[in-house]
This record gives structure tokens, C-alpha cells and sequence, in this order.
């Protein structure tokens, strides 16, 4: 076999397209992510706390030579996607548990097939 058709079935097996395609959603569902928490949820948030203090911007937030208003803002990006994502987990599962249908009973002919199994078994 050569290495060219090892690879093709390697790169086209189901794992490996479903991955790929997998990663390039979560990198787009990733940027908008990063843009509703950048441009929505934080200044939502942060404006009124940054009046209070004074500071007209997170980034330039210092304490003496110390600049730790971007640490600041990336613990709250980080805490705030973090939460956005267990929304849209928890969301997930809830629709899951209401798709899997209740377990039912055999049809008449499947209950007739067991019956006739447990009669040959007994003969």
C-alpha cells in the first residue's frame, strides 16, 4: 500500500473529519464569543465600576509601577466565557435529556418471537 493511500484513508477516516470540523466551529463560535464578552458583557459591566474608581480605562489601571488592569480584564473574560459556556452546556444536556424517548414495550410480534425462543429453549 503507499504511503499516499495510507495517508488519504488516514486524513478522510470519520474521526479525523468530524475533529477537523469540530475545531474550525469552536474557533468561530470562539471569536464570537471573545467579541460578545469584549464588546457587549464587559463594558455592561465595567463601566459603572470604572466610574466609581476613577479610571476611565481597565488596561491602565497601575499600582506604582505595577500594571494589572489587563490581568483585571482577563480573569473577568476569562470567568464570564467560562459561565457564557456552562449556560450553553447545560442548555445542551436539558435538550438531550427531552429527546431520549421512553422506553417501550415489544410490538406483538416481537413478543411473539421471545415467546417462541423461550418455548425452543425449554424443548
Amino acid at each position: 500500500m503507499s504511503m499516499l493511500k495510507e495517508f488519504r484513508d488516514f486524513a478522510l477516516r470519520g474521526n479525523v473529519v468530524d475533529l477537523a470540523v469540530a475545531v474550525i466551529i469552536g474557533g468561530a463560535f470562539g471569536a464570537i464569543v471573545s467579541s460578545l464578552v469584549d464588546d457587549v458583557i464587559t463594558p455592561l459591566l465595567l463601566t459603572p465600576a470604572l466610574k466609581a474608581a476613577n479610571a476611565q480605562d481597565l488596561d491602565k489601571l497601575t499600582w506604582g509601577s505595577v500594571k494589572y488592569g489587563k490581568f483585571v480584564a482577563a480573569i473577568i473574560k476569562f470567568v464570564i466565557i467560562a459561565f457564557i459556556l456552562f449556560l450553553i452546556v447545560k442548555a445542551m444536556k436539558s435538550i438531550e435529556k427531552k429527546k431520549v424517548p421512553a422506553a417501550t414495550a415489544p410490538s406483538s410480534t416481537d413478543q411473539l418471537l421471545m415467546e417462541i425462543r423461550d418455548e425452543l429453549k425449554k424443548g
